[in-house]
């Protein structure tokens, strides 16, 4: 019943959606500026409507001559992708200037990524911390987990492991917060209640408190919920005291942060900075992230307490490892002005970037995946090349998949690599190790660019010397072993190949037939085996390795098969197993 009443709100919300679209292309057809925007980009991604990019630039233009902030933002990103124009950077520069001096967030967050990475200006760390300090200060919001959650889909990494946890959708996420409640996990506790409430707006509220009342220790979830407020619960300061109290009676952190909040802002309590310290403190000492960040706060801020930044620092760090965004904040406005630490743009930039990127536009990180597991290449990979040139690492990685598998047609095939490749780059430069080995590989193979051995050995030793990954040692063993953009070195090939079986269990069988080729080298040395059996010899010899050991593994288990087992009665007990 819980599942057929949650499709039939899932069935509602499109067709509500549906229809406000309906009454938004009316109004637009009345000239309305701002449905004329919502249908604009609904016809460039594809919502709710049929992609229509010329129609969507069309509306887009018409809109920037009457100085929409946004229509100018959308010209950019056109120009920049190359969608419906051909590509100038130029003019993408221009019009993203336009865009964010009208005050549009996205402008800004884009023209931050540029100047970060120097995409089409020179490169400037302050212009960037300029950018994204701006949309820091607007663009996100804070829940109870400190911030929401960005659920960052490779589709690279979901293809080679289907079912990994990076694909999870609502429901995956649903359960596997459940699983972490039930292990006794607090965070995850809250976030699945939060997540079970947002997915279960549907069911009447006293059958929801009844679940979570019917249960012990979650007072402390009724006590955030009241304290806070929100769309199933109202405000209620005497309540969240309560439920708080009960919940730090019982040693539980969430509680303990609650009376620390209640008595530094006086909510149902006198004001007392020391309450509220101690409080706080006892959060933080059982690693209740809220409890840290408050603790930051009043060292920061001087209250209650004598201010110390230094210690504002070490709290403001314990709450960003669990990922609270005001933390992240915080840090990067210590870090922007010298507040406490030695200033460094490069750190501020890194962090105000994490803050911008847990805005509500990361949202379309999984509308972008939904549409493209519902096969829909076409609209995933424009709102995947929009959230690229925002900056989302994961989403340029994402487009250069697209385009690598050739599943979009709004690009001509001979484009496909050439963009792959840009996208690749830039997802590298973020520190992706796949994206730095696709572009060595990019440079082997040649696609989207002429082969260049010299130019893949590059990429191929920085992933190996920066990430430690195993394929780019045996790629760098593979090449040394060859002579190809490298010095030919046996020694050193196999030294390559030894550290790629160290790095990783996956490497031990393809190393394994790599040395075995390497010692029939110095047998065979005297022999030209290229004037023999051709220069491919050495992948045919491969085979026949690899064929001759999966034989003697096949043997050897007929062998294991074949040995007689004692009657289930002959056997010792087996042991039970220790409860955990």
């Amino acid at each position: 019943e819980y599942i057929m009443e949650k499709n039939r709100c899932f069935h509602c919300l499109f067709v509500s959606n549906f229809r406000v679209y309906e009454k938004l292309m009316k109004a637009a057809g009345m000239g309305h500026s701002k449905a004329l925007e919502k249908v604009a980009y609904a016809m460039l991604f594809g919502d709710y409507m049929t992609q229509n990019i010329p129609q969507a630039k069309d509306l887009f233009e018409k809109l920037a001559l009457e100085g929409s902030p946004k229509a100018q933002t959308a010209l950019g990103f056109l120009y920049a992708a190359g969608l419906g124009v051909n590509s100038s950077q130029a003019k993408a520069l221009v019009y993203y200037t336009f865009g964010a001096l009208g005050g549009n967030l996205v402008a800004h967050m884009i023209l931050g990524y540029r100047y970060w990475g120097g995409v089409g200006v020179p490169q400037s760390c302050e212009s960037a911390l300029t950018h994204y300090r701006l949309v820091a200060n607007h663009g996100y919001d804070v829940s109870l987990m400190g911030g929401s959650a960005v659920q960052r889909v490779r589709l690279l990494e979901e293809m080679e492991n289907p079912g990994s946890t990076s694909g999870m959708l609502e429901e995956d996420l649903i359960q596997y917060y459940q699983f972490l409640a039930e292990k006794g996990d607090v965070q995850a506790q809250v976030q699945f209640f939060l997540q079970m409430l947002g997915q279960g707006g549907f069911l009447a509220q006293d059958v929801w408190l009844s679940c979570v009342l019917g249960k012990s220790g979650n007072a402390r979830f009724l006590s955030q919920m009241y304290s806070e407020g929100s769309e199933f619960v109202p405000q209620n300061n005497e309540t969240a005291l309560q439920y708080f109290k009960k919940a730090a009676d019982l040693g539980n952190p969430v509680g303990q942060s609650g009376l620390g909040m209640a008595y530094l802002y006086g909510r149902g309590v006198p004001v007392n900075y020391e309450l509220a310290l101690k409080y706080f403190q006892k959060a933080a000492e059982q690693g209740w992230v809220d409890g840290q960040l408050q603790l930051g706060t009043m060292y920061y801020n001087g209250i209650g307490v004598k201010r110390d930044y230094k210690q504002a620092l070490k709290y403001f760090n314990l709450a960003s490892q669990a990922g609270h965004i005001l933390a992240f904040y915080n840090l990067a406005q210590m870090h922007a002005t010298g507040t406490g630490v030695m200033r460094s743009c490069h750190t501020a930039v890194e962090l105000f970037k994490n803050v911008c990127e847990r805005g509500r536009w990361s949202e379309r990180l999984m509308m972008a995946y939904s549409r493209f597991k519902e096969g829909d290449s076409n609209s995933a990979v424009v709102q995947y090349l929009l959230l690229a040139e925002q900056g989302y690492e994961v989403a340029q990685s994402n487009v250069a998949f697209i385009l690598d598998q050739k599943q979009a047609t709004i690009f001509s095939e001979n484009e496909t690599y050439p963009r792959a490749l840009l996208h690749w780059n830039r997802a590298a430069a973020q520190g992706y190790t796949v994206a730095r080995i696709k572009l060595g590989d990019y440079h082997f193979y040649g696609r989207g660019t002429d082969v260049d051995y010299e130019t893949a050995v590059i990429h191929y030793r920085l992933a190996s010397e920066q990430q430690h990954s195993a394929q780019a040692m045996f790629n760098l063993g593979y090449m040394h072993e060859k002579g190809l953009g490298i010095k030919q070195d046996i020694h050193l090939a196999k030294r390559f190949y030894d550290m790629a079986a160290e790095a990783s269990p996956d490497a031990q069988v393809p190393v394994f037939l790599a040395l075995c080729k390497l010692g029939l080298l110095d047998i065979m040395s005297q022999v030209d085996l290229d004037q023999l059996l051709g220069p491919e010899w050495d992948l045919y010899l491969m085979t026949v390795i690899a064929l001759l050991l999966g034989t003697v593994i096949a043997y050897r288990q007929r062998q294991h098969q074949a040995i007689p087992r004692p009657a289930p009665a002959q056997r010792a007990p087996a042991e039970q197993p220790q409860q955990q």
